[in-house]
């Protein structure tokens, strides 16, 4: 499951997992702040924001040749460019730092953040297990000929699979990082399963964004959404050879965090 649906919301499991996981710490650290008189909300929540903003300037650094040309982009984590390890090891320094020099806080901060970080942990592993033992699904689909196509015919190579519709604004702004990954990656098949539009809507506006793209799909019941866990468009998964899911993205791709999906199919 890639998404949490939320009436007519659909938010990544990732994002709800990170904001069930402060508010939990806020919660503990309220409940045993109390008897000191004292509430850690603030020192949490700042650690948080530092672990966050390092996590991002980590990402930036790593890739900084996709920023080069245009650096405000850095700004732009709609990519979700984030690297994990440094952020969490910067905030954990300041509420260490926090614990040093506000003895108040101490005890309820402490207990506040490991409640908060196990809960991530623990969070994040089982998406990982749960995503490490999906595999490519078994989907008929149609090319734009209207021949019908199963998506484990692509399996034997590495393989992205990107769902988008024409009417969504970040699938529009992603189509050409991608286009220009599928030119390049001679050694990656990415396949485009537009979804639930019609083979000449498709044609249209590719033509009008003059976008040329091969392995182009169409997805007409909407099935492949289900079957991954997502109601977010575009939802991007990635693939091995033998067709375990090893990856995946909500939202817009950027150069830089499409490179990252692709050093790990590479195995860089």
């Amino acid at each position: 499951m890639l998404t949490l649906n939320v009436g007519p919301l659909a938010l990544g499991v990732t994002h709800v997992l990170l904001f069930a996981s402060l508010l939990l710490a806020t919660l503990v650290g309220w409940l045993i702040g109390r008897r000191h008189g004292c509430n850690p909300e603030r020192q949490l929540f700042r650690a948080l924001l530092v672990g966050l903003l390092v996590a991002r300037l980590a990402f930036v650094l790593v890739y900084a040749e996709f920023y080069r040309d245009a650096p405000w982009r850095a700004l732009d984590i709609r990519d979700g460019g984030f690297i994990a390890w440094p952020g969490v090891l910067a905030g954990l320094a300041m509420g260490v730092w926090y614990c040093w020099r506000q003895a108040r806080v101490r005890r309820p901060l402490g207990v506040a953040m490991a409640v908060g970080l196990t809960l991530w942990l623990a969070g994040n592993l089982m998406l990982h297990a749960l995503e490490q033992g999906t595999r490519l699904p078994d989907l008929q689909v149609r090319d734009m000929q209207g021949r019908p196509v199963n998506l484990r015919d692509y399996a034997g190579q590495p393989l992205v699979v990107n769902l988008w519709a024409t009417w969504c604004p970040p699938c529009r702004r992603e189509m050409p990082v991608l286009m220009q990954a599928q030119q390049r990656e001679s050694a990656i098949t990415i396949l485009f399963v537009n979804q639930g539009e019609s083979a000449a809507l498709v044609a249209d506006f590719l033509a009008a964004q003059h976008l040329s793209l091969d392995h182009l799909l169409l997805d007409e019941q909407v099935k492949l959404g289900q079957l991954v866990g997502s109601r977010a468009l575009p939802t991007t998964l990635f693939y091995d050879a033998e067709g375990r899911q090893i990856g995946s993205h909500l939202g817009e791709l950027s150069h830089a965090s499409l490179e990252r999906a692709l050093a790990r199919l590479r195995g860089d």
